[in-house]
């Protein structure tokens, strides 16, 4: 059995076809299935049922696949901790974010640490709260900026920040009045409004959903994105009223802007660094992730 049958395996695994493994591999096709052929005969067992229109995985290949993964993943780690040695300002690092977070956050962090670490190739993967996740735990990132609370719990986190949430209304709305400009707003008092949400699977959106709930009451969904600035677009255009994270609210000189309040009780969110359990944390990743919360600590003075 050879390393690169692993590889091939659970290419073939992922795509559920040979054209496009083969393609991603970068070999011909023929070569790779004799390759899978001459492992299958090795192992004594059929690790994939094909057919004209698919390819699916046998007990015995899901089982292969799975340990195969564990194997990848060992042997990557432990190039990384050789790369560590050889030279500590060398690496790569897979990095993902949210992107309503990273659009605000990461042009502070990544110039920073570039300037610093100039040697050090960084990717950057943006998803949804749920994909990122489980890109994560699967260790398709290194680290990944998040928001608590986590649903993996293969993942372990180290906290940057708390930053506080505020609420948009409609310009006409009543509680942009006057009357309301330096008040708290109770969350109880949103009971009846329209909300404007991100779509399911960000991780803004179950904070929302917890606000309302901790209020006693389900939000009233009138219109979803899966962008907060066109949530906050939404608002500014009546259509409703939104959660909006403090560090993402528009200044008046971006236009369409809607009314920013303070909620009672200053709720806010807890952004953190994500990262699998047990997983070893290569130099690059440990000096990111000290870079990014010094950059977030200057930032908020």
């Amino acid at each position: 059995m050879e390393f690169r049958q692993l590889l091939y395996t659970i290419q073939i695994a992922s795509e559920r076809n040979f054209s496009r493994a083969a393609e991603k591999l970068h070999i011909a096709q023929p070569s790779l299935s004799q390759q899978l052929s001459k492992l299958e005969k090795e192992l004594g067992v059929l690790l994939f049922k094909r057919s004209t229109n698919s390819v699916e995985l046998t007990y015995a290949g899901s089982v292969f696949v799975e340990k195969a993964q564990q194997i990848v993943d060992m042997a990557d780690q432990l190039r990384r901790e050789m790369e560590d040695i050889a030279d500590m300002r060398k690496g790569r690092l897979v990095v993902g974010s949210l992107p309503m977070t990273g659009a605000h956050v990461l042009p502070y962090v990544l110039p920073v640490f570039r300037e610093a670490y100039p040697d050090i190739e960084i990717v950057l993967i943006e998803e949804s709260t749920r994909r990122l996740e489980q890109l994560t735990a699967s260790g398709g990132t290194d680290v990944s900026l998040l928001t608590l609370p986590l649903v993996e719990p293969s993942l372990q986190y180290i906290p940057l920040m708390d930053e506080e949430i505020s609420l948009a209304v409609p310009n006409d709305h009543e509680l942009a009045g006057k009357a309301y400009a330096n008040e708290a707003i109770p969350l109880s008092r949103l009971r009846d409004e329209p909300f404007v949400l991100l779509k399911k699977g960000q991780g803004f959106r179950m904070i929302a959903h917890e606000l309302c709930k901790s209020a006693g009451f389900d939000p009233k969904v009138v219109f979803e994105s899966g962008n907060i600035e066109t949530v906050q677009s939404l608002v500014a255009a009546g259509m409703g009223i939104a959660f909006v994270p403090k560090m993402m609210t528009r200044g008046e000189w971006q236009g369409h802007t809607p009314t920013y309040l303070t909620l009672e009780n200053h709720p806010a969110r807890t952004l953190v660094i994500a990262y699998r359990k047990g997983r070893y944390l290569s130099n690059a990743a440990e000096a990111f992730i000290a870079t990014f919360r010094q950059t977030l600590q200057n930032l908020n003075g």
